[in-house]
């Protein structure tokens, strides 16, 4: 039976609350590239997605720093700091008047979501390490939840004529409920919380993990999954509004549909895989999504709902991918320790956020973002290619078990 308690609640909102500042930008990219001089239409999708890449800058640089930040002062405290700098940069973003100052708060949201995404793993895998893989994916699941309501809400919200500016400040003014979570006193402290790891103690660790070749393998899987993930999400409303002449509602309801998906999709996996599956889930996974991703440019501009369907079921097949990866990381070098593993498997995922949004928006302008989405499947057709590799990769036979870092 799950056992969930006050800090799986203060996980579970901070990947609602990242979801969400993740993608109040994409979602109501239109209106701000209209507002702020670059305009989709004209030439502006690389504009659009060169911001996604200044974010994973600042998060990549965040994730490299955020061991040793956790390490001094324990995962609680720098969680809520994260969570307080991101919701910070995105309420202040709905300020700006031009492209400039636009990157620079969405760079310092980065910061905050990229410790975010270093430390929210490691945390609730520190609260069950017995069934990591379960508790992981069941709070990923609430990436999925505030991707549905963001979508949704703000689509609402923008086909009833309601400004960019309020709502992307009233998204990012929501991510004080899980840093009150996080902050406030409680009777039950988060476990290893006191103790304090030097800054030698996890270089040490960080290069134990670097020197293996299997780290590289999983390393480089997490950068096309990771990007293959992203941007579904990412361009799925643009996609919706320009290549079908719909409205900023069906961009919605189409960007909700993968999240609706990815939520199925990552709740299934934890109430149902085992760890010792993780593998079988992750290729099925990927087979599922070839097919589903590839048809998505050959539907031409009929109805919506064949549409909806694919964007689904990709969302399915997407969803498990990133947190069962990095804990099958985890089960396949357990010599090395877990919470610096998490951190720089994220290094390699959200670098291929960026790269793989920026490609994207480049091929839109070139050949159209129909025809950009082929990338998708392309994309999971290496991570399948990775997957076979390592479990053909012998296994160390020496397995002790390593101090964590906080």
């Amino acid at each position: 039976m799950l056992k969930i308690g006050r800090y799986d609640h203060a996980a579970y909102w901070s990947f609602f609350c990242y979801s969400g500042c993740s993608f109040v930008i994409p979602v109501v990219m239109i209106e701000l590239a209209r507002s702020l001089g670059f305009p989709l239409d004209s030439g502006g999708m690389g504009l659009g997605g060169l911001l996604h890449v200044a974010r994973s800058i600042s998060m990549l640089a965040a994730m490299l720093a955020c061991g040793f930040v956790a390490g001094r002062f324990g995962k609680r405290r720098t969680l809520g700091a994260a969570v307080a700098l991101m919701g910070c940069g995105i309420t202040l973003s709905a300020l700006t008047n031009s492209y400039l100052p636009l990157m620079l708060l969405v760079m310092v949201a980065g910061i905050g979501e990229g410790t975010l995404e270093g430390i929210a793993t490691p945390f609730v895998q520190q609260l069950h390490p017995a069934e990591a893989g379960r508790y992981v994916n069941i709070a990923h699941s609430f990436w999925s939840v505030g991707t549905f309501c963001c979508v949704l809400g703000i689509g609402a919200l923008l086909e009833r004529g309601a400004n960019w500016r309020f709502v992307v400040a009233a998204t990012g003014v929501l991510s004080i409920i899980p840093v009150l979570l996080l902050w406030l006193p409680s009777r039950r402290p988060y476990p290893e919380e006191a103790k304090v790891a030097r800054n030698t103690e996890v270089w040490r660790r960080s290069v134990e993990i670097l020197r293996r070749p299997r780290f590289w393998l999983f390393f480089a899987g997490l950068f096309f999954g990771g990007g293959m993930e992203f941007c579904l999400t990412f361009w799925a409303a643009s996609f919706v509004r320009m290549e079908f002449s719909a409205g900023a509602w069906a961009g919605g309801v189409g960007t909700a549909a993968i999240a609706a998906g990815m939520f199925v999709g990552r709740m299934v996996a934890g109430m149902l895989v085992r760890q010792r599956h993780l593998w079988h889930s992750l290729l099925c996974c990927a087979l599922l999504g070839m097919p589903v991703l590839a048809g998505m440019p050959f539907l031409g501009s009929g109805s919506l709902a064949p549409l909806f369907l694919l964007l689904f079921l990709g969302g399915i097949s997407v969803g498990p991918f990133w947190p069962a990866w990095q804990v099958y990381c985890t089960d396949r070098m357990p010599e090395c320790d877990p919470t610096l593993i998490f951190i720089y498997l994220s290094c390699a995922g959200i670098p291929g956020c960026g790269f793989f949004t920026w490609i994207m928006g480049v091929a839109g302008d070139r050949w159209g973002l129909g025809k950009a989405f082929l990338i998708e499947p392309g994309t999971l057709v290496l991570v399948t290619l990775i997957l076979l590799v390592e479990r053909l990769t012998p296994r160390r036979t020496k397995t002790p078990s390593p101090p964590t870092c906080p």
